[in-house]
């Protein structure tokens, strides 16, 4: 098994975007506490460091995974080692980020949204990849991604909540990436039924 059959343990990924370190941590938390093994945390900015420093010590003392998200650049990804992310996710394929993280020892999700982009992936030698953005794509693309790619494995990321989020499922996504669902009581029982179901 590779890295990432052993993290996505469920089929929900949480996306901690744009929050301080103490809300941050709050969340990844929460995400822990619902049964959310797979929490990412995104350094589009150098502003959102401390956050992913904050959730990775956290998980270090709750025996968590935290990964980097946003990692479009190799300095990025040196970023993302050194603050001891454990993995990395991009919205996009950037085969020189792929290659560096290999060589760094940190897994890396890249972005696809079309079969030429999964084709360059599979040739890169991945297996998982982040079906970006997902809402837009509509689970006809997952759907019809399937048939050419069988064994591809897919995280719908950009747009999902727990409504939404078993239509992706039964689509083909294989995990579906949700955000601002852990800050809303009203969808908090939908995840944690998601969880139960898998």
């Amino acid at each position: 098994m590779g890295f990432f059959d052993e993290l996505f343990t469920g089929p929900v990924m949480a996306i901690l975007r744009g929050m301080d370190p103490q809300r941050t941590v709050e969340l990844a938390e929460r995400a822990w506490g619902l049964g959310i093994e797979a929490v990412e945390v995104p350094i589009e900015t150098s502003r959102a460091e401390p956050s992913l420093r904050a959730a990775v010590e956290a998980g270090t003392r709750r025996g968590r995974l935290v990964g980097a998200g946003t990692v479009v650049s190799t300095e990025q990804a040196h970023t993302a080692k050194e603050l001891g992310a454990a993995f990395t996710v991009a919205p996009g394929l950037d085969p020189g980020v792929v290659r560096l993280s290999a060589e760094l020892g940190v897994p890396h999700l890249p972005g696809v949204a079309t079969p030429s982009e999964i084709q360059h992936a599979q040739r890169l030698g991945l297996s998982w990849v982040k079906a970006f953005p997902a809402a837009e794509l509509g689970t006809g693309w997952f759907k019809a991604m399937h048939g050419p790619f069988p064994g591809l494995r897919l995280v719908a990321t950009g747009g999902m909540n727990a409504r939404n989020a078993p239509e992706f499922l039964a689509a083909g996504a294989a995990v579906v990436a949700v955000g601002s669902a852990l800050e809303d009581a009203e969808q908090l029982p939908a995840l944690a039924k998601l969880l139960e179901s898998s």
